[in-house]
């Protein structure tokens, strides 16, 4: 049986981890560099660094913090902000990222996901989709941060992603982004039944059960968090023991 992964995310803005809720009301959260020795330690099973305002400020990622946490860390290392060429990507994995995460370049540019995936292959490349659920009912992607909403429903440019070689989905619900009442399992559960590769679920994450939920309801092979992390509202070694108590297969 595979094992489902624990993904500590850190979301970096000027240097520094930093944390909000729907994308808004973003606080200061810790140092990236110690945060990430910190769940590497505990046992998180990956590490997410993103630099969330990079593609807005028209800006590469941090090469240089990258680089610093890489140091610290003994886990995979998951890289996103401001991609756009395999040059941006060449650079993030010379200084320690073992993956990377794109976004709005991806939805702006798809032969992208092309271009990394023949480069470097595809379980290098991560799509990242921001979603809102929508008066209508449907999910659709949003861009720049959530800044910036797209008439594309979340399920067909995730699949379009899929087909052109994006090896893995990081899924945000904005709607539940930092909420803490749970993760989007409706949303979570249509991808991971549709397509072929791994579903990182994100955004919503306040209780031990949450995570249960999204494993099995919603079928996702990872689930991603930060607020309850970093404020050490859940440790993620009492995380991993209690879903194997629950008969979810985690790596201890």
């Amino acid at each position: 049986m595979l094992t489902k992964r624990i993904i500590a995310c850190l979301d970096i803005k000027d240097g520094r981890t930093v944390k909000g809720v729907n994308f808004e009301n973003i606080r200061d959260a810790g140092d990236p560099v110690e945060l990430g020795a910190l769940y590497a330690q505990q046992g998180a099973d990956e590490l997410v660094f993103l630099d969330i305002t990079a593609t807005n400020e028209r800006r590469k990622t941090l090469s240089e913090l990258v680089n610093k946490i890489a140091h610290h860390i003994n886990i995979p290392f998951t890289v996103g902000g401001g991609i756009a060429s395999v040059d941006d990507v060449s650079l993030l994995l010379q200084n320690g990222a073992d993956k990377v995460s794109i976004n709005t370049s991806a939805f702006k540019h798809p032969n992208l996901i092309k271009e990394l995936s023949s480069e470097f292959g595809s379980q290098c490349v991560v799509l990242a989709i921001d979603t809102k659920r929508e008066a209508d009912g449907n999910w659709y992607v949003y861009l720049n941060g959530g800044r910036v909403k797209t008439d594309i429903l979340c399920i067909d440019w995730a699949q379009k992603g899929v087909d052109l070689g994006a090896g893995e989905i990081l899924l945000t619900s904005m709607n539940n982004d930092g909420t803490k009442q749970g993760f989007a399992l409706d949303i979570t559960q249509a991808l991971s039944s549709k397509l072929p590769v791994p579903i990182i679920a994100s955004g919503g994450a306040g209780t031990m059960d949450h995570f249960r939920d999204v494993f099995e309801f919603a079928a996702a092979d990872a689930a991603l968090a930060a607020s309850i992390f970093h404020f050490k509202e859940i440790a993620i070694p009492e995380l991993k023991r209690y879903l194997t108590e629950k008969g979810i297969a985690m790596r201890l």
